[in-house]
């Protein structure tokens, strides 16, 4: 295993010094390094998160293999979250990096927690175009808006923290107990063609609603 790797653990573990934050799972020469580390995010309602990174010996000339696992979050969220920080690894220079997706993943779990604290239920769709649905009451729904264009949620081509300066409201609609949209929670879902984003919307009854973003979608 490499030296850097050594080092960088070294330096995780005066970071994640809590108990039970960090764990050496694997040592070994030939397999390299397992590291478990255990993060907690929000306040009060807080999502707690389990990454196990494997350091191949060739680490960090080649990327970690990530697992994530958790408690608060369903399987898929877990598998997208997961998908979310590979993508960032392979992305990232080839230097020490575990730190820098840990905070990562509290960047994608950070949705999570307001979407618990403004009381709003929704979808994070993630594909070609990041589409998010929210339902809820509309000042919520404008708090969260806010909240994505202020708070440092995204990582540029850089690994630099970024705002989603970017984001705009494709579409407002009213909502009532009998338009029967299956809304519940707040779900992580990755698409990869627009058949499987019209599903998606499909399968909330939203199809309307979908019809009517689709010429954004497609320009």
């Amino acid at each position: 295993m490499s030296e850097a790797a050594l080092e960088e653990v070294s330096v995780l573990s005066s970071i994640y010094c809590g108990e039970g934050e960090l764990t050496v799972r694997q040592q070994d020469a030939q397999d390299g390094l397992m590291v478990q580390i255990n993060s907690s995010v929000g306040g009060e309602r807080r999502l707690d998160v389990s990454l196990l990174f494997h350091l191949h010996p060739p680490y960090p000339l080649c990327p970690p293999a990530i697992s994530v696992s958790s408690s608060s979050l369903s399987r898929t969220q877990c598998q997208v979250i997961r998908q979310k920080l590979l993508g960032q690894a392979a992305a990232l220079p080839p230097e020490p990096m575990v730190h820098r997706l840990v905070e990562r993943l509290q960047e994608c779990v950070e949705l999570q927690r307001w979407s618990l604290q403004l009381q709003l239920t929704g979808r994070l769709l993630l594909g070609r175009c990041i589409l998010v649905i929210l339902l809820g009451a509309r000042p919520s729904i404008k708090e969260f808006c806010r909240l994505l264009k202020t708070v440092k949620v995204d990582v540029d081509s850089s690994g630099r923290k970024c705002k989603e300066r970017m984001m705009k409201v494709l579409i407002e609609s009213p909502s009532s107990p009998s338009a029967g949209h299956g809304l519940q929670g707040f779900v992580v879902k990755s698409y990869e063609s627009l058949p499987e984003l019209s599903a998606a919307f499909q399968e909330l009854n939203m199809t309307e609603i979908y019809q009517q973003i689709l010429p954004s979608l497609s320009g």
